[in-house]
């Protein structure tokens, strides 16, 4: 049987005061398709400068809160972690459409509760048999106050060298808050046929020491040569950034995770939503304005 087309209506957006749902928020906008903000905090969304009346609930609070803001709901975008699908299932309106955020961290070496949180959301979604998608991204980058790339850079101008366990050799493949903003609206716009999951990357695969060796650059800083560090050291040593001012605080997770590859096919992704992501020195040189 074929899916039924999308349905219409306004898209209900969870999380809509945070920075992925802000970036979704101002791309509806802009396509002149009705959303309603669904956020904790009036005020916060206030201050986003963005236009309509926000619908209140707690993810975490009662679940009647959570039902009465997705009341008469068609489609549902959740840009909050992905340990709240449960919850939006279980208040979602029944037919309504399910587009959410998870993270590529669910496969990572070393689970956490945070990789441990997406896995349980996707299970959900796909135990549900809801039509919809979660899509996994990787590192995000480009957002208004995102702390990745902004904190290594930030970090690259205290240090005179770039520390890196094992000297930086694995990959990664950061996506662009376009991209994932683009993603979310072609994952909006289209039918889902039952539940699915789907990664979302940038254009480029490289290893951590080039990344961090473009990051410096396009931050306007001197080139920094890599020290090839013990990861166990490094974790021991991850306390300073803590105290010592001016550095970024990095936590031993952090250092841990940059020992295994992050680096996915993007051919499903182009498949699947018709979005084929920027690479890393067009997307760095949005975010520098360089």
């Amino acid at each position: 049987m074929s899916p039924s087309p999308p349905p219409g209506g306004p898209v209900h957006v969870i999380g809509a005061s945070g920075r992925s749902g802000v970036a979704l928020c101002r791309a509806l906008l802009e396509q002149g398709t009705p959303f309603v903000p669904v956020v904790r905090d009036a005020a916060r969304w206030r201050a986003t400068g963005l236009p309509g009346d926000p619908a209140i609930a707690d993810l975490t609070g009662p679940a009647d809160g959570l039902r009465r803001a997705l009341a008469g709901a068609a489609r549902v975008a959740s840009t909050a972690h992905a340990r709240h699908v449960p919850a939006l299932l279980a208040a979602m309106p029944e037919g309504a459409a399910l587009v959410c955020l998870g993270s590529t961290r669910k496969f990572t070496r070393w689970p956490d509760a945070h990789g441990n949180g997406v896995l349980a959301g996707e299970a959900a979604l796909m135990a549900s048999g809801r039509d919809g998608v979660i899509l996994h991204p990787t590192m995000i980058y480009g957002a208004q106050g995102e702390n990745n790339v902004r904190r290594l850079a930030a970090l690259l101008r205290r240090l005179p060298v770039t520390p890196l366990p094992g000297g930086g050799h694995a990959l990664v493949q950061p996506i662009h808050q376009d991209d994932v903003t683009r993603s979310m609206l072609a994952a909006l716009g289209r039918a889902w046929d039952g539940p699915h999951a789907l990664v979302i990357a940038g254009g480029t695969a490289l290893s951590y020491r080039d990344f961090a060796a473009m990051v410096a650059r396009h931050a306007g800083l001197r080139p920094r040569p890599v020290l090839p560090v013990p990861a166990a050291a490094m974790m021991a040593a991850a306390w300073a950034t803590r105290v010592l001012p001016g550095l970024p605080p990095v936590g031993t997770a952090e250092i841990r995770r940059l020992l295994e590859d992050k680096a996915f096919d993007t051919g499903p992704m182009a498949r699947e939503l018709g979005v084929v992501p920027i690479g890393l020195e067009d997307g760095l040189g949005r975010l520098f304005g360089r």
